[in-house]
């Protein structure tokens, strides 16, 4: 299997890669890295780039054969999400003891949902089509951010105290696909 590598040099501290088309591998690095660290990085992490390589192209193919959504679909979708998701943030924000600003849906390529700085929620449309837990994780998720407003050990205690499955939960809507992380 090819593969095309972009590096990126940026003020970071670490290397990491990052796979979002299957036949890009990025390579995120310190500005101080030299060629050669970064080939033995991903000399290191072959396997893992191969196996996610082939997971992309996986779900590229499955998301192409899957039959498409219309316009009329996603706008149902939304006016399903406008309904439904504002009442699940209220409780559960409530339980976690958090405030929010305004809730917006969306159709997102890339995010099943998102908060920002200033405690402004968005979700993602599409996240009607899954099951009722995991929209309730994604809510917990961005909740949870109100909190802690990054991926740490801090900020995943916080999600496991009111999501315990939060890591199937995770696992189910990565393999739900078109390439959504949380």
């Amino acid at each position: 299997m090819k593969y095309r590598i972009e590096v990126i040099h940026s003020k970071r501290k670490t290397i990491s890669i990052e796979i979002s088309d299957p036949e890009v591998v990025t390579v995120r690095c310190p500005r101080r890295c030299s060629d050669r660290d970064v080939m033995r990085f991903l000399k290191e992490k072959e396997l893992w780039i191969y196996e996610n390589l082939a997971k992309m192209a996986r779900m590229q193919k499955e998301a192409k054969d899957a039959p498409q959504l219309s316009p009329s679909d996603i706008r149902r979708l939304a006016e399903e999400a406008a309904v439904k998701l504002p009442p699940m943030v209220r409780t559960w924000a409530e339980r976690m003891g958090v405030t929010y600003g305004r809730i917006t849906i969306r159709n997102q390529k890339t995010r099943w949902g998102s908060c920002s700085a200033k405690g402004n929620l968005n979700f993602n449309c599409l996240l009607m089509l899954q099951p009722e837990e995991l929209q309730t994780y994604v809510v917990i998720h961005e909740l949870a951010h109100r909190l802690e407003m990054n991926h740490s050990n801090a900020f995943w205690d916080i999600v496991s105290c009111y999501d315990p499955a939060y890591k199937i939960h995770r696992k189910q809507l990565k393999e739900a696909g078109l390439n959504r992380p949380l």
